[in-house]
């Protein structure tokens, strides 16, 4: 490892819908190259009631970016006196990235959420928006996508798909040594968001 990379943190993120909304879920290790500099790092982000992201990369970055959306997205919120729908959040977020892409934002975004149905949306640095139903970033992405891939299910209940994510990312901490400490979970129905943590 070289360069740039070496300051970079890893992580693993994992996003799954699930029968009645979304579960967000990362690791909770930071580490620079070799040094592990947290264990207690916070990756999953709620943004409105509704909506939540995940993050890989770098996690100023990605608290100034979600400050940012959360702000603009009240604002539009108290105009239009109803939620802002998961694809709404996306395309600000998106916009935002666009616009650094001079000076990037350096992280990886699974955002997630329901409105009219449960979503989720991959970002990239530059803001192209990718939707799936199921989504993998980080250093561990490898190793944790063949898991859900394997057992995803499109009418998983809640139970089934938070058991997913756990051992995806699980999987993930054995192998790469950029993941580990434990697990932050944001699980988002039609009732709002939840979050949990999990030891590992």
């Amino acid at each position: 490892m070289s360069g740039i990379e070496q300051y970079i943190p890893g992580a693993t993120a994992v996003g799954v819908v699930f029968k009645d909304g979304v579960v967000l879920a990362a690791e909770k290790r930071l580490a620079l190259g070799n040094f592990i500099m947290s264990k207690g790092a916070k990756k999953v982000f709620p943004i409105t009631e509704y909506t939540g992201a995940a993050c890989a990369g770098m996690i100023a970055d990605m608290q100034v970016l979600v400050r940012n959306v959360q702000a603009i997205i009240k604002m539009r919120e108290m105009e239009l006196h109803r939620p802002i729908k998961p694809n709404s959040v996306t395309k600000l977020m998106s916009v935002i990235m666009f616009e650094r892409r001079m000076y990037p934002l350096l992280t990886q975004v699974i955002l997630g959420g329901v409105g009219d149905e449960a979503s989720i949306y991959v970002l990239d640095p530059l803001g192209s928006v990718i939707p799936d139903k199921y989504a993998v970033i980080g250093s561990g992405s490898e190793i944790a996508i063949g898991v859900i891939e394997s057992e995803y299910k499109e009418d998983m209940d809640e139970k089934a798909a938070k058991e997913l994510a756990l051992k995806a990312i699980k999987a993930s901490s054995q192998r790469d040594s950029a993941s580990g400490d434990g697990v932050d979970m944001l699980v988002i129905t039609k009732q709002g968001g939840r979050e949990e943590s999990i030891v590992l």
